[in-house]
């Protein structure tokens, strides 16, 4: 029986916060409607305590900020707020050097002969608990092929498209869920549920073949998932961060990923040349693997015995 799939692909797997931008992604949100962005995180800090005092024992702090941001939305203090106000608000975000062109530089390591030969190809995903529709109107939403964040929903019987209610919510530990969407093609064929159980032959992308680049502790479910099943793992820092720097060489410390540097994509950083090195390992791995496999199924030709 034929596999369902090839498993050529390679998948770079990016959080985004901190990663692929310096700060957090809702900061042009804040300058647009002129709100205090630090009494705003220490509202969405202190309240989760409020409503447990009030008997309400299980709150999400990772995403509490989004029905914050509702909150605000009923306030008028962002009046009007859609999800197209929100992808406006995506071009505006400011990138880390490098990018986004260090995406299409990664997947043109492939274009090698022996790797165009076995067709290898590379994708490139966010998986973020960040605004989807915000890194939909980022300038690296062009180059992705996949996009999990956090979604409203916007008022259905208005005009005016306001967001009112939640509609998908990603927090650090059901990123990994992403995670296996990715690698059993849940999110290419809709049919395949996620699960559900599949062979490993049979999953569009191992996670062998995956690489996932992110900031923090906050990671470490995804970091810990892609460890153990053989695929690579990247910690990133803000250049000159004493602070960020000794976040990422914790994470190194502690095990949960291979390697470190700063969020620098630019030409012959450091960050760049791991990652680059990263993609040709795999690439050169599918290679032997899939020539190993062809030797072993045509076997050795018939020889005269002398």
């Amino acid at each position: 029986m034929s596999k369902l799939f090839t498993q050529t692909i390679i998948a770079v797997v990016w959080d985004f916060d901190k990663t692929l931008i310096p700060g957090y992604m809702q900061r042009p949100l804040f300058e647009k409607y002129q709100i205090d962005e630090k009494l705003f995180w220490q509202e969405v800090n202190e309240l989760p305590a409020l409503y447990q005092g009030r008997g309400c024992e299980q709150v999400s702090t990772e995403v509490f900020y989004l029905n914050h941001i509702l909150d605000y939305i009923r306030q008028q203090k962002f009046p009007n707020l859609s999800n197209k106000i929100l992808r406006d608000l995506g071009g505006k975000l400011e990138l880390y050097p490098g990018l986004p062109d260090f995406f299409s530089t990664l997947k043109n390591e492939l274009n090698q002969e022996i790797f165009k030969s076995h067709e290898i190809t590379l994708e490139h995903y966010v998986v973020s608990t960040g605004l989807t529709q915000m890194i939909k109107g980022s300038a690296i939403a062009p180059y992705l092929d996949g996009i999990w964040g956090c979604e409203f929903l916007e008022d259905l019987d208005s005009k005016s498209q306001v967001l009112t209610q939640l509609g998908y919510v990603l927090d650090n530990t059901t990123k990994t869920r992403a995670i296996f969407e990715i690698n059993k093609g849940a999110n290419k064929h809709p049919e395949i549920n996620v699960n559900a159980r599949v062979a490993e032959e049979d999953r569009r992308i191992p996670i062998q073949n995956m690489i996932y680049i992110a900031d923090g502790p906050s990671d470490v479910p995804v970091f810990s998932v892609v460890n153990h099943n053989g695929g690579k793992t990247y910690g990133v820092y803000k250049q000159g961060s004493d602070s960020e720097f000794k976040q990422a060489n914790s994470l190194q410390e502690q095990g949960r990923v291979q390697s470190f540097g700063p969020a620098d994509y630019s030409a012959e950083s450091q960050t760049t040349m791991w990652l680059t090195n990263a993609v040709r390992s795999i690439a050169e791995r599918i290679v032997r693997d899939r020539e190993r496999a062809l030797g072993e199924k045509v076997g050795e030709a018939p020889k005269h015995i002398n």
